[in-house]
């Protein structure tokens, strides 16, 4: 939370000095809205969070915000140059920096309504960085405005798109943080499980959403709007389906990666000392996909 104060704050003192430049114009005077093409480029701070098979609030689970823990929070900043049209569709070049994390500790007040959620005992982090192409609609600039009239200064749109994003989700172990994906804790890529495909660090997502674009004045704009990522995996958190077989990882896995494998594919013991690993047993829900998110308050300038 510190780290998003501090974001909150340095974007206010941006706003402020914005303010000072916007003070200058004439808004009525503003002569760039016959441009039938213009650029933006632009800069943004926000929040973002994530859905994945880990943590959640209480009972079995819910679908989207009912199974939101707020307490996964984390920053997110970006910067990125649009191409628009006419005022009403707009190609936008973004690239992004965030972050992702999730644990099922955070179920441990309501652990009773959550069978075998709580007692898994898994967590994850992992940074994310992401290159997308985004369309913008607004639908209030498909008028064609004549010259020296004012467009209207507030616009909805709707957005959608298609990204490149690469992840890394590591846990947590005797004070350091281990990279989960060499561990293969679901067997991924074994011979024994040829359903289970190791899944790449890279992949492409699809960004869609919505926000509010308010016109400062000929020259600045401010956006917020919130942007949803359709993943293609559900191993954003390295956790997707049933356990293994504990016995099989010394037959792909060697020294550090063996160690580590062992103690991070089945954590529950480190609750229930007496638990005997179950291979087979539910670990992951494959049928629902992780996704991300975010909420961005954006300032662009219009050339």
């Amino acid at each position: 939370m510190k780290k998003i104060k501090i974001l909150v704050c340095v974007f206010g003192v941006t706003m402020l000095v914005s303010l000072q430049v916007i003070a200058q114009y004439d808004y009525s005077e503003d002569l760039y809205y016959d441009n039938r093409l213009t650029y933006e480029i632009g800069t943004s701070f926000g929040v973002s969070n994530c859905l994945t098979d880990l943590g959640g609030r209480e009972g079995l689970g819910d679908n989207f915000i009912k199974d939101l823990n707020l307490n996964n929070t984390k920053p997110i900043g970006s910067v990125y140059l649009s191409f628009v049209y006419n005022y009403a569709l707009a190609l936008r070049a973004e690239a992004s920096w965030t972050g992702v994390k999730a644990s099922d500790d955070v179920l441990k007040d309501v652990k009773s309504t959550t069978p075998g959620r709580y007692d898994r005992n898994l967590s994850f982090r992992s940074s994310i960085f992401e290159f997308a192409l985004i369309t913008e609609i607004h639908p209030r600039y498909f008028k064609r405005f004549k010259k020296n009239e004012n467009l209207p200064r507030f616009s909805p749109y709707l957005l959608g798109g298609i990204g490149f994003f690469a992840f890394n989700p590591e846990a947590k172990i005797d004070g350091r943080w281990v990279a989960l994906e060499p561990l293969k804790t679901e067997g991924q890529g074994f011979t024994e499980y040829p359903d289970r495909k190791p899944y790449k660090l890279t992949q492409i997502n699809f960004p869609v959403g919505g926000g509010f674009k308010y016109k400062l004045s000929p020259l600045f704009n401010f956006s917020t709007e919130i942007v949803y990522r359709i993943l293609n995996t559900d191993y954003l958190d390295d956790v997707s389906t049933r356990y293994i077989d504990q016995k099989i990882f010394p037959k792909y896995l060697v020294g550090e990666n063996l160690t580590a494998a062992l103690a991070l594919h089945d954590r529950q013991a480190e609750i229930n000392p007496s638990h005997v690993p179950n291979a087979n047993a539910i670990r992951g829900n494959p049928k629902k996909n992780d996704a991300y998110f975010s909420l961005n308050f954006k300032l662009g300038y219009i050339f």
